[in-house]
């Protein structure tokens, strides 16, 4: 038992060890995609402290959503961000499971830059509406008479760029137009319907997704028409970007190491040993050995054994 065990530990520590050199070429070849992305999500919460200087509070809007739903009150209002903290979590362990397990679809590095570029695209069409018009928050921290309902001016710029994490971030007012949790519970379903392989996980994650909607709703932190905005618009960025980026390369067959990016060196080495082929004549079929010589810079086939052939049958 024991040496099976040192056995299995072994494999393992081999294959997170080979992961890790594929997923560390793949870094150097895409590291500046992932940075932008990573810095665009410090401007997408700097831009939502920016308009929660812009927002003012005032009477909660009529809302289909707040009439059909029951109100959770102030101390249920965590079990939304406990279902959103638990997807979030889920599928950055997911990412990471080709380090571990045997049979993988995906290669790390290439999802995560997939998945931030349709998270910034649909970032950017949500600062752009939230900034275009402030709606009064439904939130209770966000109502008339809540001290954080309204920031008062910074004191000074490095004030707004710290956003005050985290307590900026969760108390934030005047970003509903559409939902941020939406566009990363979206994004991150989305993704695993195409890369993921478990079906009942699928079906369950589109289903997590309504429930997250109609808690977000009920927990009257978004209107309505925040979370049905952030279903169409996120769909459609997603959609029409994973059309324009190139398909990853699909390493469940065990022959995608082949697709991985090459190294200039690399790329050097194979045109030179191509053109190498070329000049002996060893383009065509690699089973074909016959001789060949070289006179005037044109190249002649041995063609003896056919003609005597030839010659014999006549």
């Amino acid at each position: 038992m024991t040496l099976y065990i040192g056995r299995e530990a072994s494999k393992l520590w081999k294959r997170i060890c080979a992961e890790v050199i594929t997923e560390i070429n793949l870094l150097v070849e895409n590291w500046k995609y992932l940075l932008a992305g990573l810095l665009f999500q410090y401007i997408h919460g700097l831009a939502a402290r920016g308009v929660h200087y812009l927002h003012r509070p005032g009477p909660v809007l009529q809302d289909l959503g707040f009439i059909l739903l029951p109100e959770l009150g102030k101390d249920k209002a965590y079990i939304s961000e406990t279902l959103f903290t638990f997807v979030f979590l889920s599928f950055v362990l997911w990412t990471f499971h080709p380090f571990i397990v045997k049979s993988k679809k995906i290669y790390t590095v290439l999802v995560w830059c997939r998945v931030l570029a349709f998270l910034v695209a649909s970032q950017i069409l949500r600062i752009i509406t939230f900034y275009s018009t402030q709606l009064p928050g439904p939130n209770y921290h966000c109502r008339e008479g809540s001290k954080l309902a309204r920031l008062p001016p910074p004191n000074s710029a490095l004030e707004v760029l710290l956003i005050n994490f985290p307590r900026g971030i969760i108390y934030g007012c005047g970003d509903l137009i559409f939902s941020s949790h939406m566009i990363f519970t979206l994004v991150f379903v989305r993704t695993y319907q195409k890369y993921g392989t478990r079906r009942f996980i699928k079906q369950l994650a589109w289903l997590i997704a309504i429930i997250q909607s109609l808690l977000i709703v009920a927990s009257r932190k978004h209107y309505t028409v925040d979370i049905v905005v952030a279903w169409y618009t996120v769909n459609l960025v997603v959609f029409f970007i994973d059309h324009k980026l190139p398909e990853l390369p699909d390493r469940s067959n065990g022959n995608s190491l082949f697709l991985l990016p090459l190294s200039t060196k690399e790329k050097d080495g194979r045109t030179k040993e191509e053109n190498h082929k070329l000049l002996n004549g060893n383009a065509g079929d690699p089973t074909d050995r016959r001789q060949r010589t070289q006179v005037n810079g044109k190249i002649l086939e041995d063609v003896n054994g056919v003609h005597d052939t030839a010659m014999n049958g006549a």
